[in-house]
């Protein structure tokens, strides 16, 4: 799968902000803005720490894109668009990465923000377990990927002193009652992990650079 270009990046993360916005004051009475020299410094994070993790999100994507394609070879479901309804009555969900954005980058809560999504689609991987004996290595080696990373990103938040004290539980996962929602459910949980992804990679590369 190509990377981002960094104009691309720009604006994949100001459509990032703008919806996790878009939400925010739909829910919610206007509050006095913020200024931005009045948010404490974001704290530095190690450059191999940065570039490890852009090495795992382009493994993860890698893995993803195969899963991805062969759902499409083999069930002909290549549309995930064509998916939503159905992902929404079986509960789908997806991961925000609004904190991770360039003009809003808070990184503590980037972090976290990135291992909560990390461990959701950890969780709805799991979910898929059984979706075809053809697909099952690349769903383990998925899974496995996205674990070692979401350890990674633990593991960086626990030497900054903002890991929580408690490891998060998983969370209610849909439940599939057929071979066919479990397909289209690989479709959407993989897409939206590709979007998130994406996102991720983003904010890590605006991170490294110089």
């Amino acid at each position: 799968m190509a990377q981002l270009s960094a104009q691309s990046c720009r604006k994949l993360m100001a459509l990032q902000l703008l919806l996790w916005h878009s939400v925010l004051w739909a829910g919610q009475e206007a509050a006095p803005l913020v200024s931005v020299t009045s948010l404490p410094p974001p704290l530095p994070l190690p450059r191999s720490f940065l570039l490890k993790s852009l090495e795992q999100v382009r493994k993860i994507q890698a893995g993803n894109s195969v899963l991805l394609e062969q759902l499409c070879a083999t069930y002909k479901l290549c549309h995930p668009e064509e998916l939503v309804l159905l992902g929404h009555s079986l509960g789908i969900p997806q991961a925000s990465l609004s904190r991770c954005s360039s003009q809003a980058q808070q990184l503590t809560k980037c972090l976290s923000q990135l291992h909560g999504g990390l461990f959701l689609y950890q969780g709805l991987l799991q979910a898929l377990a059984g979706i075809s004996p053809e697909l099952a290595p690349t769903l383990d080696a998925l899974q496995l990927d996205v674990a070692n990373f979401a350890t990674t990103i633990w593991q960086q938040m626990e030497s900054l002193g903002v890991a929580p004290t408690v490891q998060p539980t998983q969370g209610a996962m849909p439940t599939f009652t057929s071979a066919f929602q479990r397909r289209a459910g690989g479709v959407l949980a993989t897409s939206h992990l590709q979007r998130f992804l994406e996102t991720a990679h983003c904010a890590l590369k605006h991170l490294v650079q110089p």
